[in-house]
């Protein structure tokens, strides 16, 4: 169990760890709640039946980690929609890159300054289908949700990020831009 549990810890502990930090927006929680996952994932090993990858099946724990998290706290669901205040600029990037780099990070924080607008589930999707690169399948197992259902809250998700990122280059004065969000369908 050791070998499986460090190839497991090195392989997503950083995507692990990512996760719940766009989750719970505090370093120190996402710590804390990275260290309950991987103590969920020594008692619960010799369950994992194989049915998905160990992929979904880490970030199906990590999502039922942060929603555990959330429940304990005093109104929850309040504190959700609190914790995806994507304007601040706790997540930065710091591998400075010419001019390129400026333009996708300006673009990113757009997107999330927009993602204020989208519920928690489909948060959720477009975290784990455009930051952590998951397929559509990935998504469904470890949200627990059918494949219809995440392409449903994609679709739902990119068309209201579609429109405020639309309306906040309006404001921004930026005109000629026609805003793209698409990601292929695997």
């Amino acid at each position: 169990m050791d070998s499986v549990f460090d190839e497991l810890y090195r392989k997503y502990h950083h995507d692990v760890f990512q996760f719940l930090f766009y989750m719970v927006k505090n370093k120190e929680q996402a710590e804390d709640l990275v260290q309950e996952v991987y103590i969920r994932v020594l008692k619960s090993y010799e369950r994992f039946e194989g049915k998905s990858s160990e992929k979904t099946w880490l970030f199906s724990i990590a999502r039922n980690v942060a929603i555990d998290s959330f429940r304990k706290q005093k109104g929850w669901k309040q504190r959700i929609l609190e914790k995806f205040d994507w304007t601040t600029s706790q997540v930065k990037d710091h591998q400075p890159i010419p001019e390129d780099i400026a333009v996708q990070n300006e673009e990113i924080q757009q997107i999330y300054r927009c993602l204020d607008q989208c519920t928690v589930d489909q948060r959720l999707v477009i975290v784990m289908r455009y930051i952590h690169e998951f397929s559509i399948a990935e998504t469904a197992e470890a949200l627990s949700w059918t494949e219809s259902k995440v392409k449903t809250t994609q679709h739902r998700a990119l068309k209201i990020l579609k429109k405020h990122m639309e309306e906040l280059i309006g404001k921004e004065g930026i005109d000629g831009e026609e805003v793209r969000m698409e990601r292929s369908a695997d």
